[in-house]
Formats: structure tokens, C-alpha cells, sequence
């Protein structure tokens, strides 16, 4: 007879699988909570700066564990990335939106210009306007890749001022050179986000129409300026 043996003990020890843990419901990517979190990192970002900002703020300011961001983007650097590239197709988007619009075909181009500086004012001070306002002050954080990526779509979006730019330059509203014109319009309304302030009583059509003033001269002016043609000071 062969001597009792007592079987083996059950290993009941659950073992932890390799990698990251399993998301939560909460943790779980739907789409809103990656929007929810580049909202909440673009609003620190543009308050506090990219350098002072921690992932745990980010977290907390979107209602997730502190470690939680990071089954979403791979670092701090990465979401600084995002929250710029989805500011600048979101702005691509709206001013696309803007253009292919069947009426404005038929504006005339100082009423185009108009369409273009509202959209882009609402972009850099409307609601949810942090996103651009963070690519403006921050983008000397991005590797170079990254830097040349985000260039891209920058030139995507002010190609589309070309157009209208040199119909107004044509008929004589725009005297300085298109070239020109569209880097010093696109820089003067980019600096409102500087000193704008919606409780001091300007409204963004204000904003919108104090700048077509600055910018345009009415057909016809005669005015004793250089001729556009003239050689520019700057190459």
C-alpha cells in the first residue's frame, strides 16, 4: 500500500499581469475624456506655463487620478503637443467652415477679410481659447520634429488669408505688400491675448472692427505713401 500523500496546495495568489494595469470605466478612452484632459492642460498651460504646470494639476483639474493622463499621452511633453496641433486644426477647421460657405464667395474682399479676422479673434479669445494662446507662448518647448510639424499646419492656416490679401492689394484697400501685411496682421491680432479683457467692455466685434479700420483705407484714398513696389527695409 502506498503511503498517503496530501495533494499539492492550490496556488490561489493572483498573479499581475506585465505592463500597465487595466483601465478603469473612468480611465477608458471615449474620445470626451482625451478632449476633457487637453481642455484642462491648455487652461494651466496658458495660466500657470508649461514649465510650472505638473501632470498631477492636470489631473486633478480634469477629475482623474494623477496617473491617469498618462494612458492617454506618454508625457507631460507629448500632451504640450496635442493641446497645439488640436488648437491648430481645430482654428483650420473653423476658418475652412468659415470660407466654404456659400455667401462668402460672393463678399467683397474687404467683407472676406472681416469673416477671417472674426474667426480668428474668436479662436485666440473666445470660449474654450486656450489652445492657440498656449502654441504662441510655449512652442519654444517642442523638439524640432515636433516644432516642424506644428509649422506646417501654422502655414496651412495663413495661406488662406493669401486670397483675400492680394484682392485687396489689387484694388488698392491694402497699400502695404501682401507678403508683409500678412505677417504684421496676423502678429497684431495674435498679441491680443496680451492685454485683452472681455470685462472691460470690448466685445470681439468691436475687437473685429477697430481692426478693419487700422488695416484697410477706403478705395479711392488718395494718400502721399510709397508705392508697394517699392524695395522693402526687410528681406
Amino acid at each position: 500500500m502506498k503511503p498517503d500523500v496530501a495533494p499539492p496546495p492550490s496556488d490561489t495568489t493572483v498573479k499581475r499581469p506585465r505592463g500597465r494595469p487595466r483601465k478603469t470605466v473612468d480611465e477608458r478612452d471615449d474620445g470626451n475624456r482625451r478632449l476633457e484632459l487637453l481642455a484642462s492642460a491648455a487652461k494651466l498651460f496658458r495660466r500657470k506655463g508649461f514649465a510650472a504646470t505638473t501632470t498631477r494639476d492636470i489631473a486633478a483639474a480634469a477629475g482623474m487620478q494623477s496617473g491617469s493622463p498618462f494612458y492617454h499621452f506618454k508625457s507631460k511633453d507629448a500632451l504640450l503637443y496635442a493641446v497645439m496641433e488640436e488648437g491648430m486644426r481645430s482654428a483650420l477647421d473653423r476658418l475652412h467652415a468659415a470660407t466654404q460657405v456659400p455667401a462668402y464667395a460672393d463678399l467683397a474682399p474687404a467683407d472676406q477679410l472681416r469673416v477671417l479676422v472674426t474667426v480668428h479673434f474668436d479662436v485666440l479669445l473666445g470660449p474654450g481659447s486656450d489652445f492657440v494662446p498656449v502654441m504662441l507662448y510655449e512652442a519654444r518647448s517642442l523638439p524640432p520634429r515636433q516644432h516642424k510639424a506644428l509649422g506646417q499646419l501654422i502655414a496651412q492656416y495663413e495661406t488662406l488669408w493669401l486670397p483675400v490679401l492680394t484682392a485687396l492689394h489689387a484694388n488698392g484697400e491694402l497699400h502695404a505688400p501682401v507678403r508683409l501685411a500678412r505677417l504684421l496682421i496676423l502678429g497684431a491680432l495674435n498679441w491680443s491675448v496680451q492685454w485683452f479683457d472681455a470685462k472691460k467692455g470690448a466685445s470681439l466685434q468691436e475687437l473685429t472692427g477697430a481692426a478693419m479700420d487700422l488695416f484697410l483705407k477706403p478705395c479711392g484714398t488718395d494718400q502721399n505713401l510709397p508705392s508697394s513696389s517699392d524695395q522693402s527695409p526687410i528681406n
